[in-house]
């Protein structure tokens, strides 16, 4: 007998099990259980007045009424036509065709019973048949021998999964007969066949399960025991056995999410911080007085909200999220002069150089002489502002880090620099992490610990890129929320066009007139595109050193690079004009110097990579050109086209593809053309990427592992598992209560998932 968290080579062997831990790092009988069908094949589909589907996969059982072999027209070889009748009661036999028929004549004959599992193909509207499926050739029903042959008769995947039902008695084909035959994730090596296998042998040994679950909560929900579940979602009798299984499995998924948050919660409230009360006569109040324009409703809730955290003996955890454009720095910058009026010290952590020099320039901006404490000319309540960068210079950089340690910088903003550990801070009280997904744990991690022992910083984390309700609550449960829906007041609204290259290049020489006519209004403008270029700084030279003469060129869509258009635009099109060039290869003097000419307006028109996604602030730029804006997300189109329309002026952002016109790249950007909804494109872009990536490769670095649930659809799903995974937390921190909740967990999210949510 076997229990879920027995290892899988003390119950299957070895060799299986070795199979499994390579294909998918499987090691114990829950992680194969846990694997669930992609979907099953299904007996006698719509084979009734129905036609199925073009395309659809079917698999029907029959007896074969015609067999007859036939040369083929226009090449060597010969087919074999085969009319299957399964007593559908349609009118006619399913046809099927074998492409290598001599071979399989003289296993599929006539007055023969079989199975066969193959894609519908029409011919002709009303004609359709199963071409060269898989097939089995099966006993008699009034056979005695029928549960088991000694010789396996048949081909492609049904063959394998026949093969998987092999015992001691010979090969169970009643197996294959099940209305109901799940079909795995597999790979090269393990076929779904061989998964099979092993689950079967796992669950003919399978203990009973004690359920983790309240028997009060499973009958509340109407929940299956997951015993029933494991065994019903891989071998199904019907349809509602499927159903009840995955609703069951899916709540798993769901609490085994929320019981990390819970955790990770309840350990954030038991930290201690210093409090930081407002003041009425401190640098926060004279900056706010000071402001030149009122703060919107929005902006003035928000600020309202960080106050209340950071006036109290425990760690503010707060996530800042709002449309692009919503106004997050001056809520930012209120919340780290509360914490400068406090005495303590504040470092904000930006993904870039350039990002993290525009919020430098932005932040002095807009303090004056309040953020220049030390120089002539500072106000009486001034704090003073550093920038810390990778790139500075080492005597720069010195300097910086020297007011950061003896807490004369009230403010100290960088990029990962801030991280190392020669970074040291008298006091540090808050830490702001803007763009907090291109951040890893670990580095946020490592900026926090900087505070002094005993005391925790408090958190803000921001993101221009609008989270649906049912993600923040799964990926950043233990975060209080605070959003920013409304557009601060003289902001111009943005129109986007998709420009089809392909069908309409003279819409592509229109653009370029268009941004003469912008820069000839007195205004400024963005052509971005999704690559630097192969040649390096003009060496004549590949990335890899080779001369790029020497290398063959590459097959499939081509691109237009940065330094490509840069130069065909300030020799061409835009020649009259004053066009710079950034990208992330440039030497960070020279980056400074390049957007500082563009903001200062010495630059007209600005190519440029995505180092321009986020944070940059020039309000006089009114267009946006996008080069192969097929080549990037949803979410990115929409954070570049916010660096527009800043200002008094309306913007134009267009979108330049070589995209088919009916292909889903150019349905991606109609959708983005359509709308500037940040939460309607967040979703948009999330069921485009798959949404179990949320957790996935892109934050964790290990494969996705949401296999039932869908964050963006089962809203009551999540919120009842979080309900219950507080409830469980607060009573028994650490589940030492509750281990089979604790086992569930773990092998719902995989070890290396929770260590990255345990720490975020």
């Amino acid at each position: 007998m076997a229990t879920l968290g027995d290892r899988l080579d003390h119950v299957l062997g070895a060799k299986a099990a070795g199979s499994l831990v390579d294909a998918f790092d499987m090691h114990t009988v829950e992680d194969l259980l846990r694997h669930y069908p992609l979907r099953y094949a299904t007996q006698g589909q719509p084979l009734t007045e129905e036609e199925p589907e073009d395309g659809s996969h079917i698999t029907v059982i029959g007896r074969v009424t015609k067999a007859e072999l036939r040369p083929m027209r226009n090449r060597r070889g010969s087919l074999l036509k085969v009319v299957l009748d399964t007593g559908s009661g349609a009118g006619r036999g399913v046809d099927v065709t074998f492409f290598n028929g001599d071979k399989v004549k003289y296993v599929v004959r006539e007055g023969l019973r079989a199975m066969m599992s193959g894609t519908v193909n029409y011919w002709r509207p009303g004609q359709w048949n199963l071409s060269h499926p898989g097939y089995l050739i099966l006993p008699e029903s009034d056979d005695e021998s029928v549960g088991a042959v000694k010789t396996v008769r048949g081909g492609g995947d049904l063959r394998g999964l026949a093969q998987s039902a092999k015992g001691a008695e010979g090969v169970d084909t009643s197996f294959m007969e099940r209305e109901f035959i799940p079909v795995y994730p597999a790979t090269a090596k393990v076929q779904s066949w061989d998964v099979l296998a092993c689950v079967r042998q796992v669950l003919d040994q399978l203990d009973p399960i004690d359920d983790p679950l309240p028997d009060e909560l499973r009958t509340e929900r109407s929940l299956l025991k997951i015993s029933d579940a494991l065994r019903l979602i891989h071998l199904p009798e019907r349809k509602t056995d499927i159903d009840r299984a995955q609703e069951r499995l899916r709540f798993d998924e769901a609490l085994a999410l929320q019981l990390v948050l819970a955790e990770r919660r309840h350990e954030v409230s038991g930290r201690s911080a210093r409090p930081c009360p407002p003041r009425s006569d401190g640098i926060a109040a004279e900056f706010q007085q000071r402001l030149p324009f009122e703060l919107t409703e929005g902006q003035q809730r928000v600020i309202s909200e960080i106050s209340a955290d950071m006036s109290r003996s425990h760690p503010m955890h707060r996530l800042l999220q709002g449309e692009v454009g919503s106004g997050k720095t001056i809520v930012a910058l209120q919340a780290m002069l509360q914490i400068v009026d406090a005495g303590q010290q504040c470092a904000l952590l930006a993904p870039t150089e350039v990002l993290a020099a525009q919020h430098y320039r932005s932040l002095r901006g807009m303090l004056g002489d309040l953020g220049n404490a030390g120089e002539l000319g500072a106000g009486d309540k001034a704090t003073k502002v550093v920038l810390v960068t990778g790139s500075m210079s080492a005597a720069t950089k010195k300097a910086a880090l020297l007011e950061a340690m003896t807490g004369e910088a009230g403010i100290v903003i960088g990029t990962h620099a801030l991280i190392q550990d020669n970074v040291e801070f008298f006091d540090l009280g808050m830490v702001v992490v803007d763009e907090q997904h291109r951040f890893g744990v670990e580095q946020r991690d490592a900026l926090r610990a900087k505070a002094k022992s005993g005391a925790s910083p408090h958190l803000l984390v921001m993101t221009a890129t609008p989270i649906p309700r049912t993600i923040a609550m799964t990926t950043l449960g233990d975060l209080e929320t605070s959003t920013l829906t409304e557009l601060p007041r003289g902001r111009s609204p943005i129109t986007s066009k998709v420009v089809p290259r392909r069908q309409h290049p003279n819409w592509v020489d229109r653009a370029w007139e268009r941004i003469v006519e912008e820069v000839g209004a007195g205004r400024q403008a963005y052509v971005v595109c999704s690559r630097i270029g192969d040649d390096e700084e003009g060496t004549g030279k590949s990335r890899n050193g080779k001369s790029k003469a020497a290398e063959p060129e590459k097959e499939g869509p081509t691109t237009q690079a940065a330094l490509d258009v840069f130069e065909m635009l300030r020799t061409g099109p835009l020649s009259e004009l004053r066009v710079g060039l950034l990208h992330g290869r440039l030497p960070a003097d020279e980056k400074d110097q390049v957007m500082r000419a563009f903001n200062d307006g010495t630059v007209d028109v600005l190519v440029c990579t995505t180092v321009v996604e986020v944070g940059v602030d020039v309000p006089n730029a009114t267009v946006m050109v996008i080069v192969d804006a097929d080549r990037f997300g949803v979410s990115q189109l929409h954070q570049l086209r916010g660096r527009i329309g800043r200002g008094k002026h309306p913007g134009l952002c267009l979108l330049v593809t070589d995209a088919a016109p009916n292909g889903s790249a150019m349905a991606r950007l109609d959708a983005v053309a359509a709308t500037t909804d940040g939460f309607e494109l967040a979703v948009l872009d999330l069921r485009t990427r798959r949404e179990g990536d949320v957790l996935g490769s892109a934050q964790s670095g290990t494969a996705r592992s949401l296999r039932l649930l869908s964050l963006l659809d089962d809203l009551e799903v999540i919120t009842a598992a979080q309900d219950l995974a507080r409830e469980v937390v607060e009573a028994d921190p650490g589940l030492k209560k509750h281990p089979g909740l604790a086992s569930m967990m773990h092998a719902a999210v995989d070890a290396e998932r929770l260590e990255y949510l345990a720490k975020s």
